[in-house]
Formats: C-alpha cells, structure tokens, sequence
C-alpha cells in the first residue's frame, strides 16, 4: 500500500515522511493510505539506458503523477513505451517485485 502523512492542524499532505508538517511545523501528522488514483503531470521516456543495469529496460517511462490526495509521485509507468501517453491522463498506481524489493509503478487506466 501507498502510504502518506497528512497534517492534523493544516490538513497539508506529504510523501516524504518527516517528524513535523512541512507547511506549518505541527507535529500531529496522521499516516494515511492512498486510494492510489492520479494524473499524469508530466513523462519522459528513456531511451538510452543510464548504467548496463537498465539496458534491458530501454525504452521505458517515468512519469510525475499528481495523486487525489494532494502529493506527487515519480514512478515508472507499466508498459508506458508503447502506450500513447498525454498529459492529465488518469493512472492507478500498482506494484512490481525488483531484486527482493517492492516498487510503486503507474498502470494506465482505461
């Protein structure tokens, strides 16, 4: 699950978890679990790999998604290289297994 902290005194949500509020320095800030629904705000695809490790992955996508809950999210997007990607387009974020670790990745929805 996609968890993120939202301040209980300003109601400002963050990804990155952190001791205090980032807008106003409370320190109640709940953790809540995202519905993992969002929009594209922005993507690239890659079509060089940056290090050997990748060189099977070329091409793929990152994408910036802006998530319902008020935070952004930097993932790749599942199959995104051959998909017609736009700006605004709705995203539901899953989950892909990489050498013993979970990642977040966005999946198109249709």
């Amino acid at each position: 699950e996609l968890r993120y902290q939202r301040c209980a005194l300003c109601s400002q949500t963050q990804l990155i978890p952190r001791a205090l509020c980032a807008a106003c320095q409370h320190d109640q800030l709940q953790w809540l679990t995202s519905r993992g629904l969002g929009r594209i705000l922005s993507f690239t695809v890659v079509h060089r790999a940056p290090t050997t490790a990748f060189k099977d992955e070329v091409p793929y996508v990152i994408a910036i998604v802006d998530m319902e809950e008020g935070f952004r999210l930097m993932v790749n997007v599942k199959d995104g290289a051959g998909k017609a990607l736009s700006i605004g387009q709705p995203v539901r974020i899953g989950y892909r297994a990489v050498d013993g670790a979970t990642l977040p990745q966005a999946e198109v929805v249709e």
